[in-house]
């Protein structure tokens, strides 16, 4: 037994939950806030701040390591789970995950995520305790082995240890026109989300968007440095489907339109319609997909609504439904599975993006940093929050340390191996 007890700690994540389909349904913004009623069921009023559960796992050697519950801004929408409670998290935790924990080894990740987070009762475990429960254990299974989160990973799952950063892509919210600023000035690698979650934002027959886009490209032209070069990655909330209609070549063709305005970009759109459950989802994004490829366009669609379990993700990638997946790590739950995702993606070439939600807290963006790298992803989320500069700054920073602790770790590893290799030629 490596843990001693458990910690409870109540904690806010770093936005707000949102009604998704109240906000669809037209309710308009007055100042930071969406006036109307709410629909989806657990929510009080349209937006609600974000709130958390953090966990700690009191080790032998009184070690703390952390980790957190949360859910994503959307919750209830697209087949997610509902509204974060943290009464009812806390107690579920405390009844039925901590006795788990302290009967387990906790140096054998893989092992000890698949003791503590069996179902119970025949039911799941909350996928908010999957995240926050993973997490901790990654800190201690790190701790206990006095190696970085993901040098487990790479151990766990038989990976090298990784030499390439992730590219980090950054998301605007509401502010677009100053965080896409902010982007380009940082150099951002993919930008900038948009968050086109309003049919005011997506504009009749999508012409608000389209001028957005091609404003993205020109800014980026006038205020980047000389050479840079971003992926632009846009997030319509299915308002492509809602606003044109749901017929694939309708959606195909609009998309091929907006990548031809920007001719030197790669354009990822995110989410181009909800159709409704996840096979319809799978089928007539593959229809999407195919027409795009066959256009020859740059665009690459980008699959969210729809596609949140593991077994989602299995089916959109063995389907060629999307270009790419965004792993929206707190609705996949377990770390460990963000990490069988991303090499579910790879072993059916198609692109894994490490995402998220900018509810997340500090700790899950640096466990979300390391499966990234230790798996190489092909991209991740400047998470949490919707500040630009705070995001960048916790994964940009995360992601340079870790990578130098995994350089120091790789050219201690040469040398001792040299040394065993003029050992054994004396020998001889």
């Amino acid at each position: 037994m490596q843990i001693k007890d458990v910690l409870l700690a109540p904690g806010s994540g770093a936005f707000f939950y949102d009604d998704q389909a109240a906000i669809r349904a037209g309710a308009a913004q007055d100042g930071f806030i969406y006036a109307g009623e709410p629909i989806t069921p657990g929510f009080t009023t349209i937006r609600v701040p974000a709130s958390s559960l953090s966990v700690g796992l009191v080790l032998t050697d009184d070690m703390v390591v952390w980790g957190d519950l949360l859910n994503v801004q959307y919750s209830g929408a697209g087949g997610r789970d509902p509204l974060f409670e943290t009464a009812h998290i806390s107690d579920l935790t405390s009844r039925i995950v901590k006795p788990r924990l302290l009967d387990l080894d906790a140096s054998r990740y893989l092992d000890a995520c698949a003791q503590v987070l069996e179902p119970h009762e025949h039911k799941r475990l909350p996928l908010a305790v999957e995240y926050g429960v993973s997490q901790a254990l990654l800190r201690a299974a790190a701790h206990l082995q006095r190696k970085t989160m993901a040098e487990i990973i790479c151990a766990e799952f038989d990976l090298p240890l990784p030499t390439c950063r992730v590219p980090i892509y950054c998301q605007s919210g509401d502010a677009r026109e100053i965080n896409v600023d902010k982007m380009i000035l940082r150099s951002v690698d993919i930008l900038p989300h948009g968050l086109i979650n309003s049919r005011q934002k997506f504009g009749v027959g999508g012409q608000t968007f389209l001028e957005f886009v091609k404003w993205v490209a020109t800014r980026t032209r006038e205020i980047g440095r000389p050479g840079y070069h971003p992926v632009l990655h846009f997030d319509v909330y299915g308002w492509i489907g809602q606003e044109i209609g749901l017929e694939p070549q309708t959606i195909a063709d609009f998309i091929c339109k907006v990548a031809d305005t920007v001719p030197d970009f790669t354009l990822n759109i995110e989410s181009p319609a909800d159709f409704g459950s996840t096979q319809a989802q799978i089928e007539n994004y593959a229809n999407i997909v195919s027409i795009v490829d066959n256009r020859g366009s740059s665009a690459r669609i980008v699959v969210d609504e729809r596609c949140n379990t593991l077994e989602d993700i299995r089916l959109f990638a063995e389907a060629k439904a999307t270009h790419l997946v965004q792993i929206k790590t707190p609705d996949v739950g377990s770390i460990a599975d963000t990490a069988r995702a991303v090499l579910i993606c790879k072993t059916n070439k198609v692109g894994a993006y490490v995402g998220g939600s900018c509810t997340e807290t500090d700790l899950s963006a640096q466990v979300s940093v390391h499966v990234s790298v230790a798996t190489q992803a092909d991209m991740m989320l400047a998470k949490p929050g919707m500040g630009v500069d705070e995001a960048f700054s916790i994964v940009g920073n995360e992601q340079n340390r870790l990578l130098a602790m995994l350089n120091r770790r790789r050219a201690q590893d040469e040398k001792i191996g040299m040394k065993s290799t003029v050992s054994h030629a004396q020998l001889s």
